[in-house]
């Protein structure tokens, strides 16, 4: 407990003195000196400098030792993949974007052997190969059920739905892998440093090409017996079409009914087509109109109000291209719409995280779990 409770220091506040993990764990100075000693032998701290300029000798510096570990983060989405690898710090060495047209459909496990290209090409960057990996998390639209290990919720993904999935990733990756909806890895990114921190019961509402939550209740994830929590896409709302059987072509990720037809950014875009401006090209450009930014904040308090009856979280978190384009102006009228829709009253906020925040989710996870794994001295 001594030893993981250093560690975390050292990941969290960078390199220490012997007496400031002594002082920040309340640990003697001997015992101090013995758990770095061990630490050091073990692999996972090393020293990286001295601390001059104050009276008596010069103390020496810890830090976690970068190579004890190595991870790999990815997020899928229908364009294609996106990976990342880390050291155990957290430090990202090396990025790899690969397009989902260079997957070969007549390869066996061609979905595996694309994951695999991009996280190679992650890895050539950082200067690293396969065997360094410690363990690797994917981020991908839907869910994996448990009692199959089909990818559900995703049917614009081909590819994607084998019930070997994780174990042909694993295989070709050569390292044990979790796959992990993208947007509840959305939801971990805000609570490591986006507008969730501090927050133990909050729900992640993602507007996007896709619409989904994620529901972080006591601190944990909920995810529903087949992985299907928080797939809002799909709910019933007036106005929207029904998404009978939750059917959306492949093609098109906003097909079907229910939220996803009202809110997603195709949506909003067609919306300001339908207000006389054909012109309109993104998100952006159909939000930056009066009349669609009023529009789109009366749809999101209506679906919000459906969540927030049921979850009573303390804040909602508003994420995606849609929530990004609109900002603070779609945020105000989200809340004035909200009003009285719903007896419970969360605090109402926007993702504050610019960077890809699913990447970002993966990337925490699978430090995470690897610090688990390494972090053992016993």
């Amino acid at each position: 407990m001594n030893d993981r409770a250093a560690l975390d220091l050292l990941v969290s506040q960078g390199p220490l003195t012997r007496t400031q993990i002594g002082e920040l764990t309340g640990l003697s100075k001997p015992t101090a000196s013995q758990l770095l000693a061990r630490l050091e032998a073990a692999g996972l701290v090393r020293t990286t400098g001295n601390v001059t300029g104050r009276p008596g000798p010069n103390a020496r510096l810890y830090e976690v030792n970068p190579v004890a570990a190595h991870i790999a983060a990815l997020a899928v989405d229908q364009l294609g993949i996106t990976a990342a690898v880390a050291d155990i710090t957290g430090q990202v060495l090396g990025e790899e974007r690969v397009g989902t047209d260079a997957a070969d459909e007549a390869v066996p496990n061609g979905t595996a052997r694309l994951v695999a290209t991009a996280v190679d090409g992650a890895l050539a960057k950082a200067g690293l190969g396969r065997e360094q990996l410690h363990g690797a998390v994917i981020g991908t639209p839907g869910a994996l059920d448990p009692r199959t290990g089909a990818l559900r919720y995703a049917p614009h993904l081909p590819g994607w739905h084998s019930r070997r999935l994780k174990e042909e990733l694993a295989e070709v990756l050569g390292t044990p892998i979790v796959i992990e909806n993208d947007v509840n890895l959305a939801a971990v990114a805000e609570q490591h440093d986006g507008a969730a921190q501090d927050f133990d019961d909050f729900v992640l509402v993602w507007a996007d090409e896709g619409v989904g939550a994620a529901i972080v209740l006591g601190g944990r994830l909920l995810r529903g017996a087949t992985g299907g929590a928080g797939e809002i896409g799909y709910m019933p709302l007036p106005g929207a079409p029904l998404s009978r059987g939750g059917d959306r072509s492949a093609a098109r990720p906003d097909a079907g009914g229910g939220f996803q037809r009202l809110v997603g950014s195709p949506s909003v875009v067609e919306l300001a087509h339908t207000y006389g401006a054909p012109e309109v090209r993104t998100v952006e450009q159909a939000l930056a109109r009066d009349d669609v930014r009023a529009e789109v904040a009366r749809r999101l308090a209506t679906g919000l109000a459906a969540v927030v009856a049921v979850v009573d979280p303390r804040l909602v978190v508003l994420s995606g291209e849609v929530a990004q384009a609109g900002g603070e102006p779609l945020r105000v009228l989200v809340a004035e719409e909200f009003t009285g829709l719903a007896l419970p009253r969360p605090e109402l906020r926007i993702s504050d995280i610019g960077e890809n925040p699913i990447l970002i989710g993966a990337l925490q996870t699978a430090l995470a779990e690897a610090r688990d794994a390494v972090f053992k001295t016993a």
